[in-house]
């Protein structure tokens, strides 16, 4: 079953690259939430799901794993991800007073003690477990990462470095969250001397000292004592776990990494999504794994939004949780007719129609319950609209659309759309239910 924190978790700490001190607070959520960042330090208050899609959206960071939402960012969120998924928490929101999570001793061992002592509660909701059916690449010039199929949650590591006091080191674990306690929770950041001074001259690291951030150098370890021989290794295995655990819930594979660091790992965190998304769909079509109401055909469409061609912009919603997400697609044909007269040398979907789609997967969502049923979906405001790449005949538009506010009147989502996996565009959009 899926799990929340029973109490609320209070703690305080300095961000170890932007040197700011932080509060954070933990407060349970509901079943199928996830795991939410909240920005309580802006005036908003913006939220920011930890998931790989919001992963890819944040520019990328030195030595660290951020999130964003449009302007909106949160760094080093890696070794709380890592807890969430090692100690089974499913749902929970964490407001934080900044723009680091605080790096704490250098591991995660502080935010284990205190999910622990919070305690958990089941919720009475199945937990989804993706499993790995086909393996998954991802090389790059001197590292490589890949899962294979297993009935575990499998990491073997390779460390190399050409230093005297690093060297090489290998490491083969199975995770649970004893084992994540005692053996890899423990273990702290760590840099070179020559990439401290780097780091410092560059901005980076203003929070870092001593205590939480092992410095090694030709001579060992400065100022500081290892907790294991391997320490570093372990470290490693953290980062990665973390990065893995933006795939949204728990998962049964092994993984084999070779050298491998948070951009690597974040690409094959997309290749699992990509995976499980497949296999969703795959579900959804067979009537004895999941009902078929789960998936939204052409002809449902039609019935729930007043377009037709050449207007209607989705041809089916492959998920459906009521009142909350949908995620629909759009195959991009050069018989649309809007390339006829839209670059017709070069075409390109216009971007008021990207917009339009995925403002139609939110109207399927929003109109779908019964008491909406019969309702049009009047646009109201299109805020933070960007538009990352072009769109292309024989690209399949993926529109990922989340419900921030759902009232009788009006409803407000948040939008994003992809072409494998990259994002192309993404709004925020707000409407008013009007009656037929």
């Amino acid at each position: 079953m899926q799990k929340t924190i029973k109490e609320e978790i209070s703690l305080r700490g300095r961000g170890i690259h932007t040197g700011e001190d932080v509060d954070v607070r933990m407060r349970p959520l509901g079943a199928d939430m996830g795991v939410i960042f909240q920005r309580v330090d802006l005036p908003e208050k913006p939220m920011i799901r930890a998931d790989i899609q919001a992963a890819l959206a944040a520019k990328k960071q030195s030595r660290r794993t951020a999130i964003a939402s449009h302007a909106i960012d949160i760094q080093t969120i890696e070794h709380l991800m890592a807890v969430f998924s090692c100690l089974g928490v499913d749902n929970v929101l964490v407001e934080i007073g900044g723009p680091e999570v605080p790096g704490m001793d250098g591991s995660a061992l502080k935010f284990v003690e205190a999910l622990k002592k919070a305690g958990l509660e089941e919720q009475g909701v199945p937990r989804r477990t993706f499993k790995v059916t086909s393996p998954l690449f991802v090389d790059g010039p001197a590292s490589s990462l890949m899962i294979l199929p297993s009935s575990d949650f499998r990491i073997s590591y390779t460390l190399s470095y050409g230093h005297p006091r690093l060297g090489d080191q290998y490491m083969d674990i199975t995770l649970n969250a004893d084992v994540f306690e005692k053996e890899i929770a423990p273990a702290r950041t760590f840099c070179l001397q020559e990439e401290a001074e780097e780091l410092m001259r560059n901005g980076m690291g203003k929070g870092a000292d001593y205590d939480n951030t092992l410095v090694v150098s030709k001579d060992g370890i400065i100022r500081n004592t290892l907790r294991f021989k391997d320490e570093f290794i372990r470290h490693k295995i953290l980062d990665l776990i973390g990065d893995l655990a933006l795939l949204g819930m728990p998962m049964k594979g092994h993984v084999i990494a070779v050298k491998s660091g948070h951009s690597m790992n974040l690409k094959l965190a997309q290749k699992m999504k990509d995976q499980l998304d497949k296999q969703y769909v795959a579900a959804i079509r067979s009537a004895e794994c999941a009902p078929r109401e789960a998936q939204v055909d052409i002809a449902t469409i039609m019935k729930i939004l007043p377009h037709r061609y050449p207007f209607l912009l989705v041809d089916r919603v492959i998920s459906m949780e009521d009142g909350r997400r949908a995620v629909g697609i759009k195959n991009v044909t050069i018989n649309d007719n809007f390339f006829e007269g839209h670059f017709p040398g070069r075409p390109v979907m216009p971007g008021v129609l990207i917009v339009e789609a995925m403002a139609q997967v939110g109207g399927v969502l929003m109109l779908s319950p019964a008491e909406n049923r019969g309702k049009l979906a009047f646009f109201m405001a299109a805020n933070n609209v960007k538009f990352r790449k072009p769109v292309i005949p024989g690209d399949q538009l993926r529109i990922e659309v989340e419900v921030g506010k759902l009232r009788s009147k009006t409803g407000q989502v948040m939008t994003r759309a992809y072409v494998d996996g990259d994002m192309v565009a993404e709004a925020d959009l707000m409407f008013a239910l009007v009656e037929k």
